[in-house]
């Protein structure tokens, strides 16, 4: 934050195209400072991480998650392969995660509910590499269906990421949550169309994917700012500065499941809209914890 921008020095901005990015006045923003919340820090809690699935990526995921969590903190990997035990023990070392790997079929229910699914705080459900793109897809897809059914059912709030192959078979999955991504080939798509029309964006995205710089977090909004008063995002943004925090946007919990407003996530809004946030509603910022 106490940077000093010099001649040559280039800003990395938002926008949705670059003919939309245009130069603000001289007025000072209206900043409401009785609102903002002095700066404390909140332990790093342990995490629960379950794995469903296997494919080549899943060790060099598991040793970059490695490097996010606090020490303490658990991963199982659930795959109906025993060998897939041994290579993640010769291409896992591992210092915060102990890492626990159980043999099973993960469309199975049974092998599902003895797992204790809700026990977890995030699941992840990986496409094998060894089966037809579609079989793969398929077995995501069943797993998912009873997965969500599971979660549901425990009231929960389980974080749930889906790996598929097909984007095709994206509408049958039925997302109807924010939280529910579909990650694939479509991500890195979308990361290189980005790049070819300016390759400068490639140290940024390798910023933000890398262990060692900052990333996107969601942070509870209570931390930054007081609940229940209407405030510009200008507040918001002094709020995170002071933390040493860049704030991009915010998200509402009570539109999570309306896909019509986006899940509730509201990235580069109008600095000068003003908006009344709720507790469980979340600050979207760029931090390095």
């Amino acid at each position: 934050m106490d940077t000093v921008i010099g001649k040559g020095d280039q800003l990395i901005v938002i926008a949705e195209d670059d003919s939309m990015i245009k130069l603000g006045g001289n007025k000072s923003p209206a900043i409401d400072e009785e609102a903002l919340r002095n700066p404390s820090m909140r332990p790093q809690p342990t995490e629960r991480t379950l794995i469903l699935g296997y494919n080549w990526r899943v060790p060099g995921m598991i040793t970059q998650m490695d490097e996010y969590v606090a020490e303490g903190s658990e991963v199982t990997i659930v795959s109906d392969d025993p060998a897939h035990a041994e290579t993640l023990k010769e291409e896992c070392a591992l210092k915060r995660m102990t890492l626990t790997f159980k043999e099973g079929d993960t469309t199975d229910r049974r092998t599902l509910d003895d797992l204790n699914v809700p026990s977890f705080d995030h699941v992840i459900l990986m496409c094998s590499d060894e089966l037809d793109i579609q079989k793969a897809d398929a077995r995501t897809l069943i797993a998912l269906l009873h997965l969500r059914q599971i979660v549901d059912k425990s009231g929960k709030d389980v974080g749930l990421v889906s790996e598929m192959l097909d984007m095709r078979n994206r509408n049958l999955a039925e997302v109807t949550r924010a939280d529910d991504f579909i990650v694939g080939g479509k991500l890195i798509s979308l990361m290189m169309s980005q790049i070819s029309e300016n390759k400068d964006l490639n140290a940024v995205f390798n910023d933000l994917f890398s262990p060692e710089g900052s990333e996107i977090y969601l942070k509870p909004i209570e931390d930054y700012v007081s609940l229940g008063k209407p405030l510009s995002f200008y507040s918001l943004v002094e709020a995170a500065r002071r933390r040493g925090h860049t704030a991009i946007g915010y998200r509402r919990i009570k539109l999570k499941n309306d896909p019509t407003k986006g899940y509730g996530v509201f990235l580069n809004p109008l600095k000068s809209e003003m908006v009344t946030l709720e507790e469980g509603d979340k600050l979207v910022v760029l931090a390095e914890n």
